[in-house]
C-alpha cells in the first residue's frame, strides 16, 4: 500500500470539487466535506476504530455528487471509491467496508448498517448540516427556490429529521449543544 492514502484520497476530493464540471463547487469541499471529516474522525477514536478508514470513507462518502450529481450518488461513490482505493493498493478488505460506508450514509435509503463506521459516515454527514447552517439556507434558496418562510421550515425539518436519524448516542453528544441552539433560533 502507497504511504500517506489519506492524503492522496484528501487531494483527489479537494481537485474534484476545484473543477468546472464540480457539480457543487468548491464551497462543498470547505462546508462539507471538511466537517464530516472532522466529526468522523471524532467519533471513530471515541469509539475506538480505525480512523484511517473512517476518514477516507469521509472524504469519499460525496464524491459521487460531485462527479455524478446526487441521484444514486451513493451508489455511484461506492465506483468511485473502489477504482481510487485499487489505484493506491489499499487492502482489499477495507475498501468494502469504505464501499459499505458510503452506499449506507444516505439518510434517504432506508439500508442497514452492520459495522459501526458504517453508523460513523451516516451520523458525520447528517450533524454537518449543523455546522453549516447558512450553507443550508443557501441550498433551500438557490437549489431549492424557496421563499423564506419554506426555508425556514425545510431547514427545521431537516434537521429534526438528522438528529433523529443519529444512531450512535455519542453522535448525539457530540452535536446536542448546536442541536439545541437550532431548535432555539427555529422557534421549538
Amino acid at each position: 500500500m502507497e504511504e500517506n492514502v489519506v492524503e492522496k484520497i484528501r487531494e483527489f476530493v479537494e481537485e474534484e470539487c476545484k473543477k468546472p464540471s464540480s457539480k457543487y463547487g468548491y464551497e462543498a469541499y470547505e462546508n462539507h466535506f471538511v466537517f464530516v471529516v472532522k466529526n468522523a474522525k471524532i467519533l471513530a477514536e471515541k469509539l475506538n476504530v480505525d480512523e484511517e478508514l473512517v476518514e477516507i470513507a469521509a472524504w469519499l462518502h460525496d464524491i459521487g455528487s460531485i462527479l455524478c450529481g446526487r441521484e444514486n450518488h451513493h451508489i455511484n461513490g461506492a465506483e468511485i471509491a473502489e477504482k481510487k482505493l485499487k489505484e493506491f493498493g489499499y487492502p482489499e478488505e477495507k475498501i468494502l467496508l469504505v464501499k459499505n460506508c458510503i452506499l449506507n450514509h444516505r439518510g434517504s435509503v432506508n439500508n442497514k448498517k452492520e459495522h459501526v463506521e458504517e453508523k460513523i459516515i451516516a451520523d458525520a454527514d447528517a450533524i454537518s448540516n449543523f455546522n453549516n447552517l447558512s450553507g443550508i439556507f443557501k441550498a433551500a434558496f438557490i437549489f431549492e427556490n424557496k421563499n423564506q418562510e419554506e426555508a425556514k421550515e425545510s431547514i427545521k425539518k431537516k434537521l429534526i429529521g438528522n438528529w433523529n436519524k443519529l444512531s450512535l448516542q455519542e453522535s448525539k453528544e457530540l452535536i446536542k449543544p448546536k442541536y439545541e441552539a437550532a431548535m432555539l433560533l427555529f422557534g421549538e
